[in-house]
């Protein structure tokens, strides 16, 4: 029987803490319930004791979510594992993830603590968590820099302790696959009852071995992996989910073991991170990237049309690549329209399915045929914010290579119709202008993406928005064939975020 290997997901934590990759509650939760359909075993959730908007967020996924367990991160300190365990006890299955360094530099320059001491805070800490929650795993942070006997030492102290997890991270991507194995075969050799816990790994990419450093360790004997949703995480980034997964999918006879992931939620799952996040995947991304099953070159071609084994290792299907062929357009029913929500795996309510095939058959009449990708837009586009103080009611544009462009919106404010005129270098300045003096208050744009879902000119434009307050960033994006009209309900999609977060006015 083949060993399990464990998939930890910690993109809502790891992954958020990257630069431009915060999310809202909303999008945390959205996200955490894909990631409970791709199958991964473990979320971690976030640090809830690093800010009250991280506790509520950690808590309202643990509430979320029933088929995944549910981690929150704490400090080898009580008041970070009274917090965690506050965030996540309404978990169906929670876990108490508690981590304290043991490098000597770490230890010396950070800590300020000798080893005895980082022993005996662990160790205390462990039994202290483990009287709050049955499920508890350590890190010991840096190990892939901490001295070989102390790792052992702590290890064996952390399992004796009620660890049922021990986590042995490469926190700066320094180690290499080659030593990463020799240090869990280590582990493994030198520590007592290690066959009674699971032997987790998180690594970093510094120097681009996150994923082979992973399949290093597993081959070693790890039996959990600690990655993230496109490799997002701090500086480099962690270990790629989809890297991992498939990794081991496509080479059992190198890396032996079975994992729960549902790998053709893969690709839908990277994409809804992208949406949120309105971080691209580079187009020569493994596995999730636009190009990782292109094929252009001509004796690639061939060998293609000949046996697709020559230059495919893996089907785009295996990763949820839909290669449906249904034409949607405007003669299409709401039957045939279910039928392809249907085969693409989304979970919608009536209501949400109404609103969408609305706007299916708005854009079928400006559009000759409707793809995949578009619905998959008009369904991105329908999550909206939950309570929109602002609306739009209407917009004009006037403009034009020998004017100066004026745009006039009109909006409704919980009943009230406000309007406003604005020039700007652009159509698109001049309407963020115009809203700007309805809100009268100052944001920063601090990101403005648009990119073309489909192809042509007749292409669905997605516009990705983040604004700036107080040193806090709220998201919008949207989608329509028209960009300024993208850009708008983009913008005002940011706007009502921050009144929702920021209590408004």
């Amino acid at each position: 029987m083949e060993k399990n290997i464990k998939i930890f997901d910690t993109t809502l934590r790891d992954g958020e803490q990257s630069p431009g990759c915060s999310m809202n509650i909303g999008e945390k939760i959205e996200m955490a319930r894909q990631l409970e359909k791709l199958g991964v075993d473990i979320i971690e959730a976030g640090f809830p004791a690093s800010s009250k908007g991280d506790f509520n967020s950690v808590k309202q996924i643990a509430e979320s979510v029933t088929d995944v367990r549910v981690a929150g991160l704490a400090r080898a300190l009580k008041s970070d594992i009274d917090t965690a365990w506050a965030a996540i006890k309404n978990a169906k299955y929670p876990r108490i993830h508690t981590f304290i360094a043991t490098s000597d530099i770490h230890m010396k320059y950070k800590l300020k603590k000798t080893p005895e001491q980082v022993y005996d805070q662990a160790v205390e800490m462990i039994r202290y968590a483990k009287s709050k929650c049955e499920d508890v795993e350590f890190s010991a942070e840096d190990a892939t820099r901490t001295r070989p006997e102390f790792l052992h030492k702590i290890v064996e102290g952390a399992i004796e302790a009620g660890a049922a997890t021990i986590n042995i991270p490469d926190t700066v991507g320094y180690t290499t696959p080659e030593e990463f194995y020799e240090i869990i075969k280590g582990i493994k050799e030198n520590v007592k009852n290690i066959d009674t816990v699971d032997i987790s790994v998180h690594c970093h990419n510094d120097l681009g071995l996150a994923a082979a450093n992973s399949l290093a360790a597993v081959k070693a004997g790890a039996t959990q992996v600690e990655c993230t949703m496109n490799g997002i995480g701090e500086r480099a980034g962690n270990a790629a989910l989809e890297e991992v997964v498939m990794a081991m999918r496509v080479r059992k006879d190198i890396y032996p073991g079975e994992n729960r992931i549902n790998t053709e939620e893969i690709y839908r799952t990277s994409q809804l991170l992208t949406r949120i996040t309105g971080v691209e995947v580079q187009p020569n991304k493994a596995i999730v990237g636009e190009n990782a099953f292109a094929h252009e070159s001509g004796i690639h071609q061939h060998g293609m049309l000949e046996n697709k084994k020559t230059y495919e290792i893996m089907t785009p299907e295996s990763v949820g690549l839909s290669k449906n062929k249904m034409v949607l357009g405007k003669h299409s029913g709401k039957h045939a329209f279910e039928s392809h929500l249907t085969e693409c795996g989304h979970d919608l309510t009536k209501g949400e399915i109404e609103e969408i095939f609305i706007k299916f058959k708005e854009l079928a009449d400006k559009k000759k045929d409707v793809s995949p990708e578009d619905i998959e837009a008009l369904i991105d586009g329908g999550h909206r914010v939950k309570n929109e103080m602002y609306k739009l009611n209407r917009y004009t544009v006037n403009t034009g290579n020998t004017i100066t462009p004026i745009v006039s919106i009109n909006l409704d404010k919980e009943g009230e119709n406000i309007e406003n005129v604005a020039i700007g270098d652009g159509p698109v300045d001049a309407a963020f202008k115009a809203i700007d003096k309805i809100i009268d208050i100052d944001f920063t744009l601090s990101k403005y993406v648009i990119k073309a879902v489909t192809e042509g000119s007749d292409a669905q434009g997605e516009v990705f928005i983040r604004l700036g307050k107080d040193e806090k960033y709220y998201n919008g994006r949207s989608t329509s064939t028209d960009i300024v009209e993208a850009s708008i309900m983009a913008y005002m999609g940011a706007i009502n975020n921050y009144f929702n977060e920021a209590g408004g006015r």
